[in-house]
Protein backbone atom coordinates (compact mmCIF):
# COMPACT_ATOMS: atom_id res chain seq x y z
CA UNK A 1 0.00 0.00 0.00
CA UNK A 2 0.78 3.26 -0.61
CA UNK A 3 0.24 6.02 2.45
CA UNK A 4 0.17 9.61 0.96
CA UNK A 5 -0.86 12.72 3.01
CA UNK A 6 -1.66 15.72 1.28
CA UNK A 7 -2.38 19.30 1.76
CA UNK A 8 -4.29 20.87 -1.10
CA UNK A 9 -6.15 24.33 -1.96
CA UNK A 10 -10.40 23.69 -1.92
CA UNK A 11 -12.92 26.41 -3.66
CA UNK A 12 -15.53 24.99 -1.64
CA UNK A 13 -13.47 26.41 1.92
CA UNK A 14 -11.85 29.30 0.15
CA UNK A 15 -8.21 27.69 2.26
CA UNK A 16 -6.02 25.03 2.35
CA UNK A 17 -6.47 21.99 4.03
CA UNK A 18 -5.48 18.13 4.45
CA UNK A 19 -6.10 14.46 3.87
CA UNK A 20 -4.33 11.02 4.19
CA UNK A 21 -5.61 8.67 0.97
CA UNK A 22 -4.35 4.73 0.87
CA UNK A 23 -3.63 3.63 -2.53
CA UNK A 24 -3.22 -0.04 -3.42
CA UNK A 25 0.05 -0.89 -4.26
CA UNK A 26 0.72 -4.29 -5.54
CA UNK A 27 4.10 -5.65 -3.59
CA UNK A 28 4.97 -8.78 -2.46
CA UNK A 29 7.83 -7.78 0.19
CA UNK A 30 5.92 -6.37 2.98
CA UNK A 31 6.10 -8.61 5.82
CA UNK A 32 2.50 -10.07 7.26
CA UNK A 33 0.43 -7.85 3.79
CA UNK A 34 -1.19 -9.16 0.91
CA UNK A 35 -0.77 -6.40 -1.34
CA UNK A 36 -3.51 -6.37 -4.51
CA UNK A 37 -4.04 -3.23 -7.05
CA UNK A 38 -5.72 -3.55 -10.34
CA UNK A 39 -4.72 -2.22 -13.65
CA UNK A 40 -7.92 0.65 -13.91
CA UNK A 41 -9.48 2.64 -11.56
CA UNK A 42 -9.57 2.04 -8.16
CA UNK A 43 -12.46 1.64 -5.93
CA UNK A 44 -12.82 4.55 -2.94
CA UNK A 45 -13.82 4.15 0.30
CA UNK A 46 -14.60 7.84 1.82
CA UNK A 47 -13.37 7.35 5.56
CA UNK A 48 -14.46 9.97 8.03
CA UNK A 49 -12.71 10.88 11.19
CA UNK A 50 -14.64 11.95 14.97
CA UNK A 51 -14.66 15.55 16.65
CA UNK A 52 -12.00 15.42 18.49
CA UNK A 53 -9.71 13.51 15.63
CA UNK A 54 -8.25 14.34 12.69
CA UNK A 55 -7.30 13.20 9.00
CA UNK A 56 -4.68 11.27 10.23
CA UNK A 57 -6.40 9.50 13.72
CA UNK A 58 -7.72 6.16 11.40
CA UNK A 59 -3.78 5.11 10.47
CA UNK A 60 -2.38 6.03 14.10
CA UNK A 61 -5.49 4.51 15.56
CA UNK A 62 -6.29 1.58 13.77
CA UNK A 63 -4.97 -1.04 11.23
CA UNK A 64 -6.77 0.30 8.66
CA UNK A 65 -3.53 0.73 5.87
CA UNK A 66 -3.41 -3.77 6.40
CA UNK A 67 -6.66 -4.14 6.67
CA UNK A 68 -7.55 -2.97 3.30
CA UNK A 69 -4.02 -4.28 1.48
CA UNK A 70 -6.07 -7.11 0.05
CA UNK A 71 -8.63 -5.44 -1.13
CA UNK A 72 -7.46 -3.16 -3.56
CA UNK A 73 -9.43 0.09 -2.73
CA UNK A 74 -8.32 3.41 -2.13
CA UNK A 75 -9.31 5.02 1.58
CA UNK A 76 -9.49 8.73 1.61
CA UNK A 77 -9.28 10.50 4.78
CA UNK A 78 -10.74 14.42 4.69
CA UNK A 79 -9.69 16.83 7.12
CA UNK A 80 -13.07 18.65 8.30
CA UNK A 81 -12.25 19.95 12.08
CA UNK A 82 -14.98 19.85 14.57
CA UNK A 83 -18.06 20.98 11.65
CA UNK A 84 -20.28 17.47 12.01
CA UNK A 85 -19.50 17.47 8.24
CA UNK A 86 -21.89 20.52 7.47
CA UNK A 87 -22.17 23.75 5.59
CA UNK A 88 -21.76 25.20 9.13
CA UNK A 89 -23.47 28.61 9.74
CA UNK A 90 -20.69 30.42 11.16
CA UNK A 91 -17.80 28.66 9.62
CA UNK A 92 -17.07 26.83 6.19
CA UNK A 93 -18.93 24.76 3.68
CA UNK A 94 -17.50 21.23 4.50
CA UNK A 95 -20.66 19.18 3.69
CA UNK A 96 -20.51 20.60 0.28
CA UNK A 97 -16.72 20.14 -0.23
CA UNK A 98 -16.82 16.77 1.16
CA UNK A 99 -19.71 15.20 -1.09
CA UNK A 100 -19.13 17.86 -4.45
CA UNK A 101 -15.69 19.07 -4.06
CA UNK A 102 -13.49 15.94 -2.36
CA UNK A 103 -14.13 12.99 -5.10
CA UNK A 104 -13.32 15.28 -8.15
CA UNK A 105 -10.05 16.67 -6.97
CA UNK A 106 -9.12 13.00 -5.31
CA UNK A 107 -9.88 11.79 -8.89
CA UNK A 108 -7.30 14.20 -10.14
CA UNK A 109 -4.51 13.10 -8.59
CA UNK A 110 -4.82 9.13 -8.20
CA UNK A 111 -6.76 6.43 -10.58
CA UNK A 112 -10.13 6.27 -8.37
CA UNK A 113 -12.85 5.32 -10.28
CA UNK A 114 -16.16 7.57 -10.50
CA UNK A 115 -18.87 4.99 -10.58
CA UNK A 116 -21.47 4.82 -7.87
CA UNK A 117 -20.79 0.98 -7.53
CA UNK A 118 -17.65 1.66 -6.47
CA UNK A 119 -17.33 4.48 -4.16
CA UNK A 120 -18.13 4.03 -0.41
CA UNK A 121 -18.66 6.39 2.92
CA UNK A 122 -17.78 5.46 6.37
CA UNK A 123 -17.36 7.08 9.64
CA UNK A 124 -17.26 6.56 13.70
CA UNK A 125 -19.37 9.05 16.03
CA UNK A 126 -19.46 12.35 14.27
CA UNK A 127 -17.84 10.71 11.14
CA UNK A 128 -20.53 8.27 11.16
CA UNK A 129 -22.97 10.44 11.36
CA UNK A 130 -21.35 12.01 8.25
CA UNK A 131 -21.36 9.35 6.19
CA UNK A 132 -25.19 8.84 6.64
CA UNK A 133 -26.08 12.47 6.45
CA UNK A 134 -23.68 12.82 3.39
CA UNK A 135 -25.20 9.09 1.98
CA UNK A 136 -29.37 10.24 2.16
CA UNK A 137 -28.02 13.75 0.60
CA UNK A 138 -25.89 12.74 -1.77
CA UNK A 139 -27.47 9.10 -2.21
CA UNK A 140 -26.06 9.05 -6.31
CA UNK A 141 -22.65 9.18 -5.08
CA UNK A 142 -22.34 5.83 -2.68
CA UNK A 143 -23.27 2.11 -3.18
CA UNK A 144 -23.11 1.40 0.77
CA UNK A 145 -22.60 3.47 3.68
CA UNK A 146 -21.50 2.82 7.82
CA UNK A 147 -21.80 4.49 10.76
CA UNK A 148 -19.45 2.93 13.39
CA UNK A 149 -21.24 4.28 17.00
CA UNK A 150 -22.17 7.54 14.93
CA UNK A 151 -24.43 10.29 16.27
CA UNK A 152 -27.11 9.36 14.60
CA UNK A 153 -29.99 11.55 16.22
CA UNK A 154 -28.56 15.17 15.96
CA UNK A 155 -31.56 16.94 17.33
CA UNK A 156 -31.01 14.73 20.67
CA UNK A 157 -27.79 15.77 20.78
CA UNK A 158 -28.26 19.31 20.19
CA UNK A 159 -31.44 19.13 22.12
CA UNK A 160 -29.11 18.32 25.61
CA UNK A 161 -28.25 21.98 27.04
CA UNK A 162 -25.60 20.22 29.30
CA UNK A 163 -24.32 18.41 26.43
CA UNK A 164 -20.13 19.37 26.34
CA UNK A 165 -20.26 19.47 22.58
CA UNK A 166 -22.97 22.37 22.57
CA UNK A 167 -20.50 25.02 21.71
CA UNK A 168 -19.80 23.40 18.49
CA UNK A 169 -22.92 22.85 17.41
CA UNK A 170 -23.77 26.05 18.18
CA UNK A 171 -20.94 26.82 15.67
CA UNK A 172 -22.75 24.40 12.69
CA UNK A 173 -26.39 25.14 13.53
CA UNK A 174 -26.59 28.61 14.61
CA UNK A 175 -27.96 29.93 17.98
CA UNK A 176 -31.30 28.32 17.34
CA UNK A 177 -29.96 24.88 17.61
CA UNK A 178 -32.75 23.08 15.70
CA UNK A 179 -31.37 20.84 12.79
CA UNK A 180 -34.38 18.41 13.72
CA UNK A 181 -36.07 17.90 10.35
CA UNK A 182 -33.62 19.56 8.10
CA UNK A 183 -31.02 18.02 5.91
CA UNK A 184 -28.81 17.79 8.71
CA UNK A 185 -31.14 15.14 10.39
CA UNK A 186 -30.34 11.78 9.74
CA UNK A 187 -33.67 10.50 10.47
CA UNK A 188 -35.81 13.01 9.11
CA UNK A 189 -33.65 12.39 5.95
CA UNK A 190 -34.16 8.67 6.08
CA UNK A 191 -38.16 9.37 6.31
CA UNK A 192 -37.87 11.53 3.21
CA UNK A 193 -36.24 9.80 1.04
CA UNK A 194 -37.83 6.69 1.49
CA UNK A 195 -41.00 8.45 1.21
CA UNK A 196 -39.59 9.37 -2.40
CA UNK A 197 -38.65 6.03 -3.44
CA UNK A 198 -34.80 6.97 -3.78
CA UNK A 199 -32.71 3.99 -4.48
CA UNK A 200 -30.48 4.68 -1.44
CA UNK A 201 -27.17 3.07 -0.50
CA UNK A 202 -26.97 0.01 1.11
CA UNK A 203 -26.49 0.69 5.17
CA UNK A 204 -24.81 -0.84 8.54
CA UNK A 205 -24.95 0.56 11.23
CA UNK A 206 -22.96 -0.48 14.49
CA UNK A 207 -22.28 0.21 18.51
CA UNK A 208 -20.93 -1.06 21.63
CA UNK A 209 -24.35 -1.80 24.31
CA UNK A 210 -22.28 0.96 26.68
CA UNK A 211 -21.69 3.51 24.48
CA UNK A 212 -23.67 6.58 25.33
CA UNK A 213 -25.01 6.67 21.79
CA UNK A 214 -26.78 3.33 22.17
CA UNK A 215 -29.94 4.47 22.30
CA UNK A 216 -29.72 6.86 19.08
CA UNK A 217 -28.52 3.74 17.06
CA UNK A 218 -31.52 2.16 18.23
CA UNK A 219 -33.24 4.83 17.12
CA UNK A 220 -32.01 4.39 13.80
CA UNK A 221 -32.25 0.97 13.56
CA UNK A 222 -36.01 0.93 14.39
CA UNK A 223 -36.71 3.57 12.49
CA UNK A 224 -35.22 1.99 9.53
CA UNK A 225 -37.42 -1.22 10.43
CA UNK A 226 -40.52 0.62 10.29
CA UNK A 227 -40.01 2.47 7.18
CA UNK A 228 -38.63 -1.19 5.97
CA UNK A 229 -35.37 0.59 4.64
CA UNK A 230 -32.75 -2.26 4.75
CA UNK A 231 -30.14 -1.70 7.55
CA UNK A 232 -27.17 -4.19 8.65
CA UNK A 233 -27.02 -4.03 12.36
CA UNK A 234 -24.45 -4.86 14.62
CA UNK A 235 -24.48 -3.97 18.64
CA UNK A 236 -22.01 -5.61 21.02
CA UNK A 237 -22.27 -5.68 24.54
CA UNK A 238 -19.53 -4.59 26.46
CA UNK A 239 -18.20 -2.12 24.13
CA UNK A 240 -17.77 1.42 24.48
CA UNK A 241 -16.87 4.88 22.61
CA UNK A 242 -13.05 3.87 22.06
CA UNK A 243 -10.49 2.70 19.28
CA UNK A 244 -10.78 -1.38 20.36
CA UNK A 245 -14.31 -1.25 19.39
CA UNK A 246 -14.18 0.47 15.81
CA UNK A 247 -10.86 -1.31 15.20
CA UNK A 248 -12.63 -4.73 15.40
CA UNK A 249 -15.98 -3.33 13.61
CA UNK A 250 -14.27 -1.41 10.65
CA UNK A 251 -13.11 -4.93 9.28
CA UNK A 252 -16.82 -6.09 9.80
CA UNK A 253 -17.65 -2.93 7.36
CA UNK A 254 -15.10 -3.58 4.77
CA UNK A 255 -15.94 -7.50 4.56
CA UNK A 256 -19.52 -6.49 4.47
CA UNK A 257 -18.85 -3.69 1.29
CA UNK A 258 -17.08 -5.36 -0.38
CA UNK A 259 -17.54 -9.49 0.39
CA UNK A 260 -16.16 -10.88 -3.05
CA UNK A 261 -12.94 -9.23 -2.54
CA UNK A 262 -12.50 -10.25 1.48
CA UNK A 263 -9.72 -12.78 1.35
CA UNK A 264 -11.52 -16.59 2.77
CA UNK A 265 -14.79 -15.25 1.41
Amino acid sequence: MALIDCKFYSEALALSTSMTVILPQETKSQIGMQNVSSGGRHKTLFLLHGLSDDHTIWTRRTSIERYVAPLGIAVVMPEVHRSFYADMKYGLAYETFVAEELPGIVRSFFHLSEKREDNFIAGLSMGGYGAFKLALNYPQNYAAAASLSGVLDIAARAADAESWVRPDLINVFGTELAPGGTRNDVLAMLTKRKAENASLPRLYACCGENDGLYQQNVALRDLAKSLGVPLTWQSDPGYEHTWDYWDMRIQSVLQWMLPDQTPGK
